[in-house]
């Protein structure tokens, strides 16, 4: 199994890793258009206001570009610890023991604007740029991110089951038909359901922690909805989409 997450606005900064080197990652058929957007983020940077307008910073975000001028320099870490916000932190890998730790690097993958997907342990450095960036004179990024990555999901979709718990604009990226697809929504008292949105992370994030750190290996969506269950989760499935229900 796979545990497909997005990636965050937010990251760690620093590291102790060294500086990024675009054949160490894992995928490698993704390498060209990596390099390529690695090449367009740097020269961007050197105008902090194109930056800000093709990337939707504020004034106050003008050290978003000066990662982004740094991205061939700067130390790296692994993606599993580079990414933070209320998604990684109620994942929590970092608490993980023994076995665990090994089945969870082994499970994660991540979505990423800039590298396509990764690993847990792929060493990236700090950077930004979502996937509802437009960088100038391109394409939008699902446009030019779909001929490359969706043959790389679909190639480890056919060996393994893929629970795809990326937000819409990462899933845009590269879209995955049969993976097992979550969603998370909000009951009321009077029975109405609504999407959660900021909240809908959190649960995204203990979802992931069972799964990956589960002993279990599932091979269906049904598999995956019991290892909720087993975690506490309320969860219903409809075929391959599960949906999990919290107390507004």
């Amino acid at each position: 199994m796979i545990v497909l997450l997005p990636p965050s606005e937010t990251k760690q900064p620093g590291g102790d890793g060294r500086r990024l080197d675009l054949d160490a990652l894992s995928f490698p058929a993704l390498r060209p258009l990596r390099a390529t957007l690695v090449d367009e983020l740097v020269a961007l940077s050197r105008d902090e206001n194109a930056s800000r307008t093709a990337l939707g910073l504020s004034a106050k975000q003008a050290h978003e570009v000066e990662r982004n001028a740094a991205l061939r320099q700067a130390p790296t870490m692994p993606a599993i610890n580079r990414y933070t916000g209320v998604l990684y932190d109620a994942l929590d890998i970092e608490s993980l023991r023994g076995a665990a730790v090994s089945r969870a690097r082994a499970r994660l993958a991540l979505g990423s604007a800039l590298f396509g997907l990764l690993r847990a342990d792929d060493p990236i450095p700090p950077y930004r740029l979502s996937a509802s960036s437009k960088l100038p004179g391109q394409p939008a990024l699902a446009a030019r991110w779909r001929p490359v990555l969706e043959p790389v999901l679909a190639e480890i979709a056919s060996t393994e089951l893929v629970v795809d718990l990326r937000s819409g604009s990462y899933a845009a990226l590269g879209r995955l038909p049969d993976a097992v697809d979550v969603d998370v929504v909000a009951e009321h008292p009077d029975g109405r359901r609504t999407t959660v949105s900021h909240f809908n992370k959190a649960h995204t994030g203990r979802l992931a922690r069972a799964l990956v750190s589960s002993r279990a290996e599932p091979d269906d969506a049904a598999k995956v909805a019991a290892i909720a269950r087993r975690a506490g989760m309320r969860v219903e499935r409809d075929g391959n989409s599960i949906t999990v229900v919290v107390d507004a």
